[in-house]
């Protein structure tokens, strides 16, 4: 069965100046959770965009520097985290 999500992304991203990627991990009681819905609201609560998990849990958005909200919604629960994300990478792991 083929997916219509992003594939695996391995590798280092070369990033434009001024830029930052928003990634991390999904978890219910410390086991990764696949198929999560992670979305990305701005400051003002207003829909962004949205990535489903992998394998591993994994996520990620290329986004601005900025204050931002993740909402993971999943069979296993669901959940949300503020973040101040700052230029190059911010990683979070959202346990549920």
């Amino acid at each position: 069965m083929t997916s219509c999500g992003a594939p695996a992304q391995t590798g280092q991203v070369a990033l434009a100046p001024g830029a930052t990627i928003i990634d991390g991990t999904v978890t219910a009681g410390g086991a990764p959770v696949r198929g999560a819905y992670v979305r990305l609201h701005d400051a003002d609560g207003e829909f962004t965009a949205e990535v489903v998990t992998g394998d591993t849990g994994q996520f990620t958005f290329y986004a601005r520097p900025a204050s931002w909200e993740l909402r993971v919604l999943s069979r296993a629960g669901n959940g949300s985290e503020r973040l101040e994300a700052t230029e190059g990478r911010t990683t979070v792991e959202l346990g549920l």
